[in-house]
């Protein structure tokens, strides 16, 4: 028997230069010349999906630093670890970000930058012998500072920043939070006890370490409830910061502060669910925007860099 089969004869057809299209010839990347400026390759690039987006990113940095606006870097350890410091510590002085936030795995790596210009321990082989996570002066460093500003009312942030500057560690150049420090720009700690190589150190209070972060959640909430017309990027945290940030909008809405339109950016090796939910799209639901941008750090941090101080 026969099967029934559609009749197709007197399907409706559009012409093709009237159907709307997504991509056009003008949008295509261009080709470059041996010896070209970077503006030359940045203006090269395609008008298209994520290319476009690094752009409008780019634009709203530079248009909230002209108009002195609140621009915030969120940062996972591993941004220091790929010796991408030189780089936010520029955009810093340049007066491009205005607040930072870390994780608690970030002071360790900035720290021993500082200390001794090398940073980032094989895991996989101190763990077999029970040496990862055990050198002595990383952890009486910074838990003493962290002691010494919990004494003091301090946050963690300023607190590991004034004790890096004033003990002329000789690498501070290279210091996140000493230069925080230096510039009166506000870099926060955020710490889950338990998972920073410090907190297994009979050094380690935490008293401290426990009101020293909520002091430093306190002073990020203040740069947040400063957002508006701003922008906030997070680089590489695919659970602390997001969620601390999320936590900053609310309480900063809460309080009446205005924060309805900013943008913000998610930078990272692949896609992860809090990231989207906490910084891209829950807290621009009400007239903001989110971009986010897969790549390697090491890849990522200075082709934004580059583009930035271009525009600027």
């Amino acid at each position: 028997m026969a099967r029934k089969r559609i009749d197709l004869s007197k399907i409706k057809t559009i012409p093709l230069n009237v159907r709307k299209c997504k991509v056009s010839i003008s949008d295509f990347a261009r080709t470059g010349r041996k010896g070209g400026s970077f503006k030359d390759f940045y203006d090269s690039l395609p008008q298209i999906l994520v290319a476009q987006d690094l752009r409008a990113l780019v634009d709203a940095v530079v248009a909230a630093h002209k108009k002195k606006k609140m621009v915030i870097l969120m940062m996972g350890a591993h941004v220091i670890k790929c010796g991408l410091s030189p780089l936010v510590i520029d955009l810093m002085k340049r007066g491009v970000i205005k607040a930072v936030a870390l994780n608690g795995a970030g002071i360790i790596h900035d720290t021993e930058i500082a200390m001794i210009g090398r940073t980032s321990e094989d895991v996989g082989e101190g763990i077999i012998n029970g040496s990862f996570g055990m050198a002595k002066e990383t952890a009486s460093f910074i838990n003493e500072a962290i002691n010494r500003g919990f004494s003091k009312g301090l946050g963690i942030g300023e607190a590991l920043g004034a004790n890096i500057v004033k003990s002329k560690l000789p690498h501070r150049g290279l210091s996140i939070l000493a230069t925080g420090f230096e510039l009166d720009v506000p870099v926060t700690v955020h710490v889950a006890i338990g998972t920073d190589i410090i907190h297994q150190h009979p050094s380690a209070n935490g008293e401290a370490i426990g009101e020293g972060s909520l002091l430093d959640f306190r002073n990020f909430i203040y740069s947040v409830s400063k957002l508006e017309e701003g922008v906030a990027i997070n680089f590489g945290s695919a659970v602390i910061l997001p969620e601390v940030f999320l936590k900053a909008v609310t309480v900063s809405r809460n309080l009446s502060f205005k924060l309805k339109t900013f943008t913000t950016a998610n930078f990272d090796m692949i896609s992860q669910y809090r990231p989207y939910q906490n910084i891209l799209s829950r807290p621009t639901s009400m007239g903001g925007r989110g971009y986010n941008i897969i790549g390697h750090h090491e890849i990522m941090m200075p082709l934004l860099y580059r583009s930035i101080i271009e525009k600027l």
